[in-house]
């Protein structure tokens, strides 16, 4: 169900929906830097997906906090999976906004070199890694808006949530910072 959407281009929506059932291309894995999809969404998209993608992740590893990588999606039925190491809450103090902007941008830049016209990606780092979500959406905004202007392949960015009471706090809070206007 989409909750809120921007025209962009690129096109922004929020949905409730599951990442695994998001009809685009690639979809973005909040990892590790080891890259090692243990638990949280990592360790969903890992076992859904088969073994070949904690094979070809561990042949990329690691990538720094901020950073991203790509690799095949296994036996799921996106192209790519983008592997984007956010930063795990400290408090605020210890960088963690830049860290969670770098991540967002470098997944984007990943889906622009692969050519990609359709991303879905969860609210990264509000899950295991303990960011507060109101000013990790607002990084995720950010980064996401810096982005646009630079979409050449992109056409669709799509932001998943599939706890429904959490996907409903993610839309009152990007409702205040999104203006289909801008």
């Amino acid at each position: 169900m989409i909750l809120l959407e921007y025209p962009g281009p690129p096109r922004f929506s929020l949905r409730h929906l599951s990442l695994l059932d998001a009809p685009v291309e690639a979809i973005v894995n909040p990892a590790n830097s080891r890259l090692y999809h243990g638990g949280g969404v990592a360790g969903l998209i890992s076992r859904a997906g088969g073994p070949r993608i904690q094979e070809e992740s561990l042949e990329k590893a690691p990538v720094p906090t901020g950073g991203a990588t790509h690799t095949g999606a296994g036996n799921l039925s996106f192209q790519w999976i983008i592997h984007a190491v956010g930063p795990v809450w400290r408090g605020g103090t210890e960088g963690e906004e830049t860290l969670l902007l770098s991540a967002v941008a470098s997944a984007l830049e990943e889906c622009e070199a692969l050519k990609v016209h359709s991303v879905a990606m969860p609210a990264i780092s509000t899950g295991i890694f303990g960011y507060p979500l109101e000013p990790a959406l607002a990084a995720i905004w950010g980064a996401v808006q810096v982005f646009m202007p630079r979409a050449h392949s992109l056409e669709e960015i799509i932001l998943c949530e599939f706890n429904k009471e959490k996907a409903a706090a993610m839309r009152e809070i990007l409702a205040l910072r999104i203006n289909p206007e801008d």
